[in-house]
């Protein structure tokens, strides 16, 4: 690996060289990412705001919400190796493109399913265009990690990645209340209208701003060289281009399976997940349920550890750079922020051991706190995936990771209908956590980008 003192000297000289200091363009790059995700999970929020007017108005019930509901995981799940590889094959600008034009077209069209007449032909629409989000909006996150592969040294990955992966929590404060009241002043399809037509936008905007290192028109020498220097894959989308006639391989699937690090690395990401789950499904519930909150309360409430999610998230990444700034050990400088994190995620148990509500709410925010602190798998990522193909390493990441969105809403609905109470669903999401920082401890080993073997490069 590159010393961070080696990369120093090497911008310095850059700068020299070349007539001045490089410039930040990289920066604008993961403010893009970080718009675009907050829009992406914006959108993966549209049903859960609009869901309770919408199934009034379509006489939709629980079991039927249910399904629509879990339209969109499904998808998800199931498109991120094909999504992965159209990012290496035809380079992360282009198919991000398309990714955001596409979901966000189906978005919009969910705001027209109440003027179909007949409802189980709506119910049967409104599940497909779902499914169609999940499927369109796969390549997003790996593509994301692709792009902080190549615009990123290592000693600023961290915190670029923790920077788009935070948005996730900025989306929930920020869309939130305003498709809270375009249901109410507007009517339900409104919010579709909304973010649909916001995201479509933000399409064409991505265009004009995203490009690669080395073809972005305000990037200087001095810039790409400082990026170069310190691990990026500057012409990571020129390789995509010159292997365009490749198809899928399995047998790079099988290789990163192989790998002990990578298993620690998806065993890792799927717990980490499990708490992200719970708080977006279940966190509400169990204020209103367990706790005797109004629904008002708990709305106000659940916004708090998003927050401190958010905050974490950001910090979590900045750690990690500094710490591998002062010890030049890549490993150690990932490591410590995510077992750190999850191990102050599991003061969550200790809710089961009181009545105050004001307790409640603060160990759950330090949990999600902690939770945000940790999550730097796309970080990760970044640092290990194959550069022949780091969108389908990044897909099958995310694949891993968001089989827990299938999993754990369905299990602690299972534990709490057996039990009556929320303590054992605690719990259950508490050991993800200890495994979660367990797999970072003793599975994964020292964190370094993987060699394809030379007969599997395709």
């Amino acid at each position: 690996m590159t010393s961070i003192n080696a990369v120093q000297r090497l911008a310095g000289q850059a700068a020299s060289s070349n007539g001045g200091q490089p410039t930040r363009t990289r920066f604008w790059i993961v403010a893009m990412l970080f718009l675009v995700t907050s829009i992406n999970y914006g959108d993966r929020a549209t049903l859960s705001i609009a869901g309770p007017s919408m199934a009034h108005d379509m006489e939709l019930g629980s079991v039927g919400m249910g399904y629509v509901f879990s339209a969109f995981s499904w998808a998800y799940v199931l498109g991120q190796i094909p999504g992965g590889w159209l990012l290496d094959r035809f380079g992360s600008r282009r198919v991000y493109f398309w990714s955001i034009f596409t979901w966000s077209g189906f978005t919009l069209l969910q705001g027209f399913i109440g003027n179909v007449g007949d409802l189980s032909t709506a119910i049967v629409m409104l599940f497909l265009l779902r499914f169609m989000v999940g499927l369109a909006e796969a390549p997003s996150f790996p593509g994301n990690s692709r792009i902080v592969t190549a615009w990123f040294p290592a000693q600023e990955r961290g915190t670029a990645a923790s920077i788009f992966n935070s948005a996730q929590y900025f989306a929930t404060v920020i869309f939130s209340p305003v498709m809270a009241w375009l249901v109410h002043a507007m009517g339900w399809q409104h919010v579709f209208f909304f973010m649909g037509g916001v995201g479509l936008i933000v399409s064409f905007v991505w265009l004009k701003v995203i490009h690669s290192p080395a073809d972005h028109p305000r990037i200087n020498a001095a810039e790409l060289r400082y990026i170069e220097a310190g691990g990026g894959l500057v012409h990571l989308d020129q390789g995509a281009a010159r292997s365009a006639s490749q198809r899928i391989n399995f047998d790079h699937v099988r290789q990163l399976l192989r790998s002990r690090m990578m298993v620690g690395i998806y065993l890792a990401q799927y717990c980490i997940n499990a708490l992200s789950y719970f708080f977006i499904t279940w966190f509400p519930v169990y204020l209103v349920k367990q706790r005797g909150m109004s629904i008002m309360e708990a709305g106000f409430l659940a916004s708090i550890p998003a927050i401190c999610g958010f905050a974490g998230g950001v910090l979590g990444g900045m750690i990690s750079d500094a710490l591998l700034r002062r010890s030049g050990s890549l490993t150690f400088a990932r490591k410590m922020p995510i077992i750190g994190g999850m191990l102050l995620s599991m003061v969550m148990v200790l809710c089961n051991y009181t009545d105050s509500q004001i307790l409640v709410v603060t160990f759950m925010a330090l949990a999600f706190f902690g939770k945000g602190v940790g999550a730097l798998g796309w970080a990760v990522m970044a640092d290990v995936a194959p550069r022949e193909i780091s969108g389908l390493s990044g897909g099958l990441f995310n694949m891993f990771g968001n089989l827990s969105g299938i999993v754990t809403p369905i299990v602690i609905g299972y534990i709490v209908a057996g039990s009556g109470s929320f303590n054992g669903a605690l719990i259950y999401v508490v050991v993800h956590a200890f495994i979660a920082a367990a797999a970072y401890l003793l599975m994964v080993g020292k964190i370094e980008r993987i060699q394809l073997a030379s007969g599997l490069k395709g």
